[in-house]
């Protein structure tokens, strides 16, 4: 089984993470959360199907609305993420009352992952038009301090004072945060969102931290600006903006104000760090508390949030197939949710999302789409026809950049580390990516098959059990085995009496 859903709690995690492992999945961490956050995850759960996704979910459930909370259930959600050190999580919704413990669930468990850092990336979908168009910002705000440091207290009947927490630490920490990320993404400009005008003390600490940091980062242009003035030049002139970097509280407001520019917090996703975990989510509130059980609720966030995690796993292919999807989805703009304009639902729009996967290989009755090689063992299933005619490409899906198709049964199997065989030539072969593993056949496919190890033809057991050998093929190599064995073009591979190699990772 190539996707698996499991909820497991206690002694069951360490199980969970074993069984992934042995069969070459990554364990996530999943929250449900509150309102529409399952029906999304739901939605997530259809697309991770369909696309065949090595990813196994340790679902668990934390909410106080629904009286789902506790210091056990809590400490299972770090337990798993522990071990997985990933989360795909929902909005676990916060209640008004006060019952005594100021700190909410959702803060809590921030705090113990430490997860300092929220990055959201604000980008305009292509095909739906907003106001402002081909907008390209990132937000990120410090999100362990702040306002949201659950320092309340009444010092006199009447009187409230809520403290606000700025240390230096923490400043420095989420500004070299900032230039780190506009460096790695190759990102021109840094500017730092504060109101140190007023808050001289507080403001003016994390102000002077983010003036230290940038002196470190000569090739990253670094302004500032005060909150009040940036809400307003966001509505003006967004263009103006790369990466801007703030507190906890602004950068709450900020998120929402810049999801209103693309199209509302139903397309905008985000993310959260810390030196361990990466946590991924939705980039701003959900407003959709109202459609709760009544499948109307816009996917797109969740999707691309799902997305992200999956590149964060280095799943690149996996993330680039379902965000292209998406993003197909609302170009073409037939499928929309009613946040966008449209009267679908969101199983209508999880749907045309899957359609939009494998647009030829759907329409052939390919319902098991891609199998991913991390749960492929030689030592249990067939020899993938390893020669013998592959059927036209229009019946099979293409195989992503870095990945070798194969026919297997009723299904494919995409083997990465060849990269795809379009003509003139052939891809080149990076030293020693993973596992080689080859099939040998005199112009069929061999019943039982026989494996052979390593470089050279040695027939092998019927029925292996051996573990495959890193190896190394060289670029010429791989050329002498490969062409007599290929022909280019839609009619895909033809059965010839040659050597097959696939890469596997």
């Amino acid at each position: 089984m190539f996707l698996t859903y499991n909820c497991a709690t206690g002694a069951d995690i360490l199980r969970v993470s074993e069984n992934a492992k042995s069969e070459g999945m990554f364990q996530v961490t999943m929250l449900p959360g509150d309102g529409v956050g399952p029906e999304l995850m739901h939605a997530v759960k259809e697309v991770f199907k369909a696309a065949s996704v090595p990813v196994v979910f340790d679902e668990h459930h934390l909410s106080e609305v629904q009286n789902m909370a506790s210091e056990e259930k809590l400490d299972q959600v770090v337990d798993s993420m522990k071990e997985s050190k990933v989360a795909l999580i929902g909005k676990i919704h916060t209640p008004m009352e006060y019952k005594g413990e100021l700190a909410s669930y959702d803060m809590r468990l921030r705090r113990k992952l430490d997860l300092f850092a929220n990055v959201v990336h604000v980008k305009s979908l292509p095909g739906y038009k907003t106001r402002h168009n081909n907008l390209d910002l990132v937000i990120i705000r410090e999100q362990t301090e702040g306002e949201y440091s659950s320092l309340e207290h009444e010092s006199a009947k009447g009187v409230i004072e809520c403290l606000k927490i700025i240390t230096r630490a923490k400043s420095q920490r989420i500004a070299k945060f900032a230039f780190d990320y506009a460096t790695k993404k190759g990102r021109s400009k840094v500017t730092a969102v504060h109101k140190a005008n007023i808050m001289k003390l507080g403001d003016g600490l994390f102000l002077q931290c983010c003036e230290e940091v940038a002196e470190l980062y000569p090739k990253i242009k670094f302004d500032t600006m005060i909150i009040d003035n940036c809400c307003m030049q966001l509505v003006q002139n967004p263009y103006q903006f790369d990466v801007l970097v703030m507190p906890n509280l602004y950068g709450n407001i900020i998120d929402n104000l810049a999801a209103g520019l693309v199209g509302g917090a139903g397309v905008v996703p985000g993310e959260s760090y810390s030196a361990e975990y990466a946590v991924f989510e939705m980039g701003a509130r959900h407003p959709f508390a109202q459609a709760v059980g009544r499948n109307i609720a816009n996917p797109t966030a969740m999707l691309l949030s799902a997305a992200n995690m999956l590149r964060h796993l280095n799943l690149e292919f996996h993330s680039n197939l379902i965000s292209d999807a998406v993003k197909k989805v609302i170009k073409v703009g037939k499928v929309r949710t009613r946040d966008l304009g449209g009267y679908s639902t969101t199983s209508d729009f999880v749907k045309s999302v899957i359609d939009n996967l494998h647009p030829h290989y759907g329409a052939h009755g390919g319902h098991g789409g891609l199998r991913h090689v991390h749960g492929f063992h030689p030592s249990r299933d067939s020899c993938p026809g390893c020669l013998g005619p592959l059927a036209s490409s229009s019946l099979f899906p293409p195989c992503p950049p870095g990945n070798l198709l194969l026919p297997s049964n009723k299904s494919s199997l995409c083997m990465t580390g060849l990269g795809t065989l379009t003509a003139p030539a052939l891809p080149s072969l990076p030293p020693c990516e993973g596992w080689l593993w080859q099939c040998e056949s005199a112009g069929t496919a061999p019943s039982p098959p026989t494996w052979v190890r390593g470089r050279e033809a040695t027939p092998g057991p019927s029925s292996p059990s051996w573990a495959p050998v890193c190896t190394t093929i060289s670029q010429k190599r791989m050329n002498n085995d490969l062409s007599p064995l290929l022909r280019y073009g839609h009619t895909g591979w033809v059965s010839a009496p040659r050597k097959l190699w696939a890469l596997a990772q």
